[in-house]
């Protein structure tokens, strides 16, 4: 099998990855062109030691790193929030962060193709969590019947500069807070306290409103049907707080739909 032949199926995804990381389809497209080149060159190789993927995300950062990224365009994204949010975070931060929050390495992965240690990229990704967190601060909608896990989420919201507009626990009393109020994220259980249904009462909010969502809940059997459309964000309870953050702040950085709450 040739060369490229084995790598094409990660292709697409690099060059995501690439526009993303260099806030241009034309210059991240660049990028991976000279990466392949080098490598059908034998100017770099594939470390065998590292799984396909993982090693073609290596060359790629090899060539970004070298060329001193003399490429990148340092307009401010590609006309869109997100991407012009990712070219306001430090190249090295932005890194760690696309790596595992957009193309799902783990730390240990994004490690070795950034050529680090974990500690390192886990200090990166929090690094632009931080600057994440601080330009999205947004109104919070909490859909959970349980006060204790409504408190304890509540907490975390607001440790992260969000303010949390109301705390639902029925699909009545959260079609209500919405329209009160409509919030710029929510986080929502499925199963609530008068039998009611968590989905039903997001896609009455969705019917209304483009805004991120994410689903806290003990049942994800419930959503993973194979069926679309599926939640992007998904965590499973007992969660971890950091867990939520991440998902927080990867939700409303990617969505392409929500704005920063009103000064």
């Amino acid at each position: 099998m040739s060369l490229l032949a084995r790598l094409a199926p990660h292709l697409p995804y690099m060059r995501r990855y690439a526009r993303a990381l260099t806030g241009s389809q034309p210059t991240g497209d660049q990028y991976v062109r000279i990466a392949l080149e080098a490598l059908a060159a034998g100017e770099q190789t594939l470390d065998n030691r590292l799984s396909p993927r993982v090693a073609l995300y290596h060359v790629f950062h090899a060539i970004w790193c070298t060329s001193g990224a003399q490429l990148e365009d340092r307009s401010p994204g590609d006309g869109k929030e997100a991407g012009q949010r990712l070219m306001r975070i430090a190249p090295r931060s932005r890194q760690a962060f696309l790596l595992t929050a957009l193309e799902g390495f783990t730390p240990s992965e994004a490690a070795q193709i950034l050529d680090t240690d974990f500690p390192d990229v886990e200090r990166l990704i929090a690094q632009a969590q931080v600057e994440i967190d601080a330009e999205l601060a947004t109104d919070v909608l909490i859909i959970e019947d349980e006060p204790v896990i409504a408190a304890d989420i509540e907490a975390l919201v607001r440790e992260l500069g969000h303010t949390v507009v109301d705390i639902a626990a029925t699909r009545t009393e959260a079609v209500d807070a919405v329209a009160r109020k409509a919030p710029g994220l929510v986080l929502a259980d499925i199963q609530l306290a008068d039998g009611s249904s968590g989905i039903d009462a997001v896609k009455d909010i969705l019917g209304r409103y483009d805004i991120p969502v994410i689903f806290i809940t003990a049942f994800p059997e419930r959503l993973l049907t194979g069926e679309r459309p599926e939640p992007t964000f998904l965590i499973t309870k007992p969660f971890q707080p950091e867990t939520v953050k991440a998902a927080i702040g990867q939700a409303l950085f990617f969505h392409p739909g929500r704005t920063a709450k009103a000064a």
